[in-house]
């Protein structure tokens, strides 16, 4: 069970990566529209913070059959792909549409993470703490955003606040991300049992339940929801 627990708390890391890039954007859009000079310009300012929404809209649409098809666990290794290309771009971004092109990025990312991370925890939560653990994303999006603004604060402080930096540090956890989406998060082992692959949905159950025998849990695939 610990290592359900475990595997939880690393996926809700792309909550948390989303819940920080929201709130950054709502102080480093002041420092931006300075840089452009985007004061008479509002609807490219709204454009800007909007514009990781309309990723997130759009990929959102087509997350979950694309899902059911390749697996929760590449879906995920691509958001947090999708955030670390995203983030570099933001630090980079010598352009407000080269920004606007890392916003959209991002925006992929975070609907990647946002739509399949609570079912990626309820498909590996052993039942007894299925909803404990399906409150991580959401404390995560919320304990990130708290971390952003505190960031933005003491950001702000500076001589000089940089936005570059206050958007594009997030590829240090989306780098933390990726790395335990490839060698830490296992395939969701419901997804498994539903492409017929039983020997490897045993051996994830095994990791995930801490106990050799699940042949309980896996004996009856046609009602593998409510077992696992």
């Amino acid at each position: 069970m610990r290592g359900a627990v475990l595997v939880a708390i690393a996926a809700s890391i792309g909550n948390l990566l989303q819940g920080w890039d929201n709130a950054t954007i709502a102080g480093a859009v002041l420092y931006i529209k300075r840089e452009f000079k985007l004061e008479t310009e509002p609807t490219m300012e709204g454009l800007i913070v909007a514009m990781s929404l309309i990723g997130a809209t759009i990929i959102t649409t087509f997350s979950g059959p694309v899902a059911d098809w390749v697996g929760r666990r590449p879906m995920l290794i691509i958001s947090s792909i999708l955030y670390f290309i995203s983030s570099v771009l933001m630090l980079w971004s010598p352009s407000v549409y080269s920004l606007l092109l890392a916003r959209l990025i991002d925006g992929f990312g975070i609907g990647l993470s946002v739509t399949l991370v609570p079912v990626y925890i309820s498909e590996t939560a052993p039942p007894e703490i299925r909803g404990l653990l399906n409150t991580l994303p959401q404390f995560s999006g919320s304990g990130g955003m708290f971390l952003s603004y505190c960031m933005v604060f003491v950001m702000s402080l500076m001589a000089n606040p940089n936005w570059r930096v206050m958007l594009g540090v997030l590829f240090i956890p989306s780098f933390l991300y990726f790395l335990l989406t490839i060698f830490f998060l296992p395939e969701s082992p419901r997804w498994l049992v539903s492409k017929g692959k039983m020997v490897e949905a045993k051996r994830v159950l095994q990791r995930l339940r801490g106990r050799e025998d699940v042949s309980g849990t896996i004996k009856y695939p046609i009602f593998i929801s409510c077992f696992l």
